[in-house]
């Protein structure tokens, strides 16, 4: 039986959000101006608990400190990132049901609408081998603080997996069982698509929700693995 794991990554993989944690990471180096940047950032992120989050607005600000920097030169400071931010928000449970999917042979897929920069290695350390994510363009190995392709957000994410699904000549029906693990309401349309959508530590609309459809509602944040 070919089974489909979706995991949203951000306060469901991750006990924290990767994107809003990489802007506090770059205000701690000095790189970004600490008050600005985190007054920005709280709106950006009420506005997406919300779900009225303005996607080219956000990613127009996720995305230019990435201009700064050389390839090399972001890849040194995302190592640092993962070993001091990162690893420390990467629960036992969470990499145990990661897992889990893994050693049943499904195929499992983060998808999240943190750009690939952020997640890629994130994807990696929890050894999950597909990523859709929100694409940040490069030009000449630089990023250029523009994003492509549509932002993997709210239906967005459905719309990239089924893109996702006919690049690899597969479809819905190429799976008899689906799973969806999410934290936020922002993914309820994809959620609503999957054989078995699973609230992950769910924020308060999504939790009525799965109370409401009955739904498995689920904590992946007892144990806190050290940092590495």
């Amino acid at each position: 039986m070919k089974t489909l794991a979706l995991f949203d990554l951000d306060n469901t993989l991750l006990a924290g959000d990767s994107d809003k944690t990489w802007n506090q990471f770059l205000i701690d180096r000095g790189i970004l101006d600490a008050e600005a940047s985190r007054i920005a950032n709280d709106q950006f992120y009420a506005d997406y608990c919300a779900g009225t989050l303005d996607m080219e607005v956000y990613l127009a600000f996720a995305l230019e400190p990435l201009t700064r920097f050389s390839k090399a030169e972001l890849d040194a400071l995302h190592q640092d990132f993962m070993r001091d931010y990162i690893r420390p928000m990467m629960t036992q449970e969470a990499q145990a049901l990661v897992k889990q999917h893994l050693d049943a042979g499904a195929l499992v897929m983060i998808i999240t609408a943190t750009n690939r920069f952020v997640t890629g290695p994130i994807a990696a350390a929890f050894g999950v081998p597909h990523l859709i994510a929100t694409e940040a363009e490069m030009i000449d190995n630089r990023y250029t603080g523009k994003s492509f392709n549509v932002p993997c957000f709210q239906s967005g994410k459905i719309t990239r997996l089924e893109q996702w699904f006919a690049e690899q000549n597969l479809d819905w029906s190429s799976f008899d069982d689906s799973w969806f693990y999410s934290d936020s309401h922002n993914d309820l349309p994809l959620m609503k698509l999957v054989k078995h959508p699973v609230a992950v530590d769910p924020d308060p609309m999504l939790k009525r929700y799965a109370d409401q459809h009955g739904w498995p509602v689920i904590s992946l944040r007892t144990h806190h693995r050290p940092a590495a």
